[in-house]
């Protein structure tokens, strides 16, 4: 029996199996709750927070803030698994002409339907910035992280973002895939 405890913030129709908690403001069976900012669970009672997409759709101010809450929440020695898209290899490989601003576009500035409302991304991140705000927020060992190496590896989701689309042996991961520790 598997006593950890996981979440998958922001999860959409991506239901990475039962013995994860899925938090998003859809609807989908596997959806248990809708508020990745105000989650139901006690300090220290998390061994996992994954978020896909999702952190750059709080502005710097806010998302440190989230950051905190988050961390709250893990227990000593648990991880922060983040995906973002990386400003640093976009912009290289536009200023590089391999891809026009169009290929950007989603990517940078996505748009999710919240109820009747739209999100929208309100930041970028490259690796020292996503760094510097987890080592603010209070954890350590901040690192990249292969996503082929997790136990959601199985589930294709924005972490596995390649230019060309889905070509994930030969083309160019545009997500900056980090995790940290509490």
């Amino acid at each position: 029996m598997n006593d950890k405890i996981k979440l998958h913030l922001g999860c959409g129709k991506r239901d990475f199996g039962s013995d994860w908690v899925h938090v998003d403001g859809s609807d989908f069976p596997h959806v248990t709750h809708h508020d990745v900012t105000n989650l139901p669970f006690s300090e220290n009672s998390i061994d996992l927070i994954y978020a896909s997409h999702l952190f750059p759709y709080f502005d710097r101010e806010k998302g440190l803030e989230v950051l905190k809450t988050w961390r709250s929440l893990l227990k000593n020695g648990g991880t922060l698994r983040l995906a973002v898209t990386d400003f640093e290899v976009i912009a290289k490989l536009y200023h590089l002409k391999k891809y026009g601003l169009n290929s950007f576009v989603g990517p940078l500035y996505g748009k999710w339907k919240v109820g009747t409302d739209n999100a929208y991304e309100k930041t970028v991140y490259d690796f020292e910035t996503l760094e510097k705000a987890l080592l603010t927020a209070g954890f350590h060992s901040v690192n990249r992280y292969d996503w082929r190496d997790t136990e959601h590896s199985h589930v294709d989701d924005h972490s596995q973002a390649y230019l060309p689309h889905m070509n994930k042996k030969t083309g160019i991961l545009i997500s900056l895939n980090i995790e940290a520790v509490k």
